[in-house]
């Protein structure tokens, strides 16, 4: 990394709490606007895909854009950030996560301080939740393999997508999901239901680690050691 590592944990609280602050206030928004789930869930889709492609784009740069614990486990596992900058990065996104709860709040004038009611449980939201955070992690791996200037948009769009297509409606991210259990809002989890999310989360990450892992790998050829053996001739 180019930047020392508090400018990159600034960076990481920063991201996630303009994320969640779009998150947890865009669903704010839908809600009052509309009676109609789904329009309302359209209305929270859309400016999380969006924001992400800008914090990915600006922020990127500074700390590899993970804000998300999951993320960040992956590249700590592949030895990509260092294990004591993991846990930084860590604590700095769900600090920022849960700051961006409570400026949400702040912003549309409800009690600043929430515990959700929503619940958010059961084997298809469980398996929903490794679905969404297998095809996040995957979606970025695969991105940085081979289009490493289209990962902002790839990712963007990949939760655009998985917001309709998982029955968990797509968190994929325990700091997110931490900060959401704090918003008695659209997007809240009661804080109940989130360790089982969490750990669906934290295997479906694992899952995608180890299959881009396999399937990614660059071919090795026979052409440098035939070069090898007509040197020693």
């Amino acid at each position: 990394m180019a930047f020392d590592l508090p400018r990159r944990l600034a960076a990481e609280a920063l991201g996630t709490a303009v994320l969640v602050a779009t998150v947890v206030g865009s669903g704010i928004m839908a809600d009052k606007l509309t009676d109609d789930v789904a329009i309302s869930l359209l209305g929270n889709t859309i400016p999380t895909g969006a924001i992400l492609v800008v914090l990915i784009t600006v922020l990127g740069p500074l700390s590899g854009a993970h804000f998300n614990p999951a993320v960040t486990m992956v590249f700590a596992l592949r030895r990509e950030i260092e294990a004591n900058a993991a846990l930084f990065y860590v604590v700095a996104q769900i600090a920022g996560g849960i700051a961006g709860s409570l400026i949400a709040h702040a912003m549309f004038e409800l009690p600043i301080v929430q515990v959700s009611t929503t619940a958010r449980t059961g084997a298809g939201q469980w398996t929903a939740e490794a679905v969404a955070a297998f095809g996040l992690v995957f979606t970025i791996l695969a991105g940085l393999r081979f289009r490493s200037d289209a990962i902002a948009w790839l990712v963007g769009l990949y939760i655009t997508a998985a917001y309709w297509f998982t029955a968990s409606t797509s968190f994929a991210n325990p700091a997110v999901a931490i900060a959401r259990a704090l918003s008695n809002t659209f997007a809240g989890i009661r804080p109940v239901d989130l360790p089982a999310f969490i750990l669906a989360e934290i295997f479906g990450a694992l899952l995608a680690m180890a299959l881009a892992g396999w399937m990614l790998a660059e071919e090795k050829t026979a052409i440098p050691a035939l070069n090898e053996l007509k040197g020693a001739e």
